[in-house]
């Protein structure tokens, strides 16, 4: 086969793709996506390298989002929605409080240590000021559900009498954030400046505990 009917073949297997499976499309997409946006950042990422690595071509990319802006936003949109998603199957309503929360906890902490690219993505978000994320109702729709998750285990368990009155929910999620978020953000830095132990699977499973039993002390009655 010459190298055109190689390529006029790689082009007919991407339209067949396109018509039979175009949300598998898109989402290939976001997810190469998100990968050079957080590597590269918005300004540094490469429609022509994001092409290069999906399943469909340049033309494809901007007929299903447009521009650069909208996909970086798309794509910031799938890395929240795949957090949340997560933290619905946890079937937390079948748990006791200090079950559940702690469950919500270790969730948090095991999704940002897997989803590095997840955490760069919101830290570009911050360089940004925010300037993408304030434009999309989808992401603070997802984030209020959160919210309202650890509201519901937040009010069992007070009224269990085992987490102390008078929490907002925000500010426990704040705490889960903040901690599963460093151990992420600054692990390349505080690894150079302390050492890489707490970096293994034995520091992180240590961490984790941590983490889930700081939260779990600052409810408690």
């Amino acid at each position: 086969m010459s190298i055109n009917e190689s390529e006029r073949s790689e082009k007919s297997s991407a339209r067949a793709r396109w018509k039979q499976d175009p949300e598998g499309v898109k989402a290939n997409i976001l997810a190469v996506a998100l990968e050079e946006f957080a590597t590269n950042g918005l300004s540094g990422a490469r429609m022509d390298e994001i092409a290069a690595k999906t399943r469909t071509s340049k033309r494809m990319i901007y007929y299903y989002f447009g521009d650069k802006e909208t996909l970086y936003l798309r794509a910031l949109e799938s890395a929240y929605k795949k957090v949340r998603q997560g933290e619905e199957q946890l079937d937390l309503e079948h748990l006791g409080p200090r079950d559940a929360l702690a469950r919500l906890v270790e969730f948090t902490f095991d999704h940002h240590r897997n989803n590095p690219a997840f955490i760069r993505l919101v830290m570009i978000e911050n360089i940004h000021h925010g300037r993408y994320l304030e434009q999309s109702a989808k992401i603070k729709s997802l984030n209020e559900a959160a919210i309202s998750q650890i509201e519901l285990v937040y009010r069992k368990g007070v009224a269990a009498g085992v987490f102390r009155k008078g929490l907002a929910p925000l500010r426990i999620h704040w705490l889960i954030s903040a901690m599963s978020f460093f151990n992420v953000s600054n692990a390349t830095t505080f690894s150079m400046l302390f050492g890489p132990e707490l970096q293994g699977e034995a520091g992180q499973a240590a961490l984790k505990g941590d983490v889930s039993e700081s939260v779990l002390r600052f409810v408690a009655v």
